[in-house]
């Protein structure tokens, strides 16, 4: 029982450090705010990450071509995480090239990549972030520790700043994803 106490101590620890500073509610807030802009103009998100974070990245497209909390219509979005795709671009380019492949052919300008990685450092993150700025896709991160190499690219970047083990940052990821959603359909419908 001791290690589940100070797994959820830990957690509630990072949340409160993280509430105690504005300008991190400040950057939730400005991301949303794009997000609504983009999506009012008419275009897509598309979102990325490896492992725990390609789930928190397929979580925030589905629940907003799906469903979140109010009825209303689904809001275009898409999770780079097709099996037979990210096999296909692995095997033919270098898993390095898996994500900034797909943004080629299904990125348009105006769009936004939602990248979420713990580390900010994988090649295949920045080439995606990369790809997408020469596109004119604009790079919403969300990222970990101190930002990694991606930090450089992001156009606009959440950055839970935790040395530990990646699964608290992962754990800070979902909630400002739900809150970026809600802020969506608060403010886009």
């Amino acid at each position: 029982m001791k290690e589940i106490r100070n797994n959820l101590s830990e957690a509630k620890k990072l949340i409160e450090d993280y509430l105690s500073d504005d300008k991190n509610l400040q950057l939730i807030e400005d991301a949303g705010n794009k997000l609504v802009e983009i999506l009012s103009a008419g275009k897509k998100v598309i979102s990325c990450g490896n492992g725990g974070s390609m789930c928190d990245a397929m979580h925030f497209a589905q629940e907003l071509t799906g469903l979140f909390r109010e009825k209303r219509k689904s809001i275009p979005a898409i999770a780079i995480s097709d099996p037979s795709f990210i096999t296909c671009a692995g095997n033919d380019l270098g898993y390095e090239w898996i994500f900034s492949r797909f943004i080629e052919g299904v990125g348009e300008k105006g769009d936004v990549l939602l990248i979420l990685s713990t580390s900010g450092n994988s090649p295949n993150i920045i080439n995606a972030a990369k790809t997408a700025k020469e596109m004119g896709i604009f790079v919403l991160a969300m990222t970990g520790k101190d930002g990694g190499k991606l930090k450089e690219t992001a156009d606009l970047e959440i950055r839970i700043p935790w040395f530990g083990y990646p699964d608290r940052i992962q754990e800070m990821h979902i909630k400002i994803i739900h809150s970026l959603i809600h802020h969506i359909e608060m403010n886009l419908l």
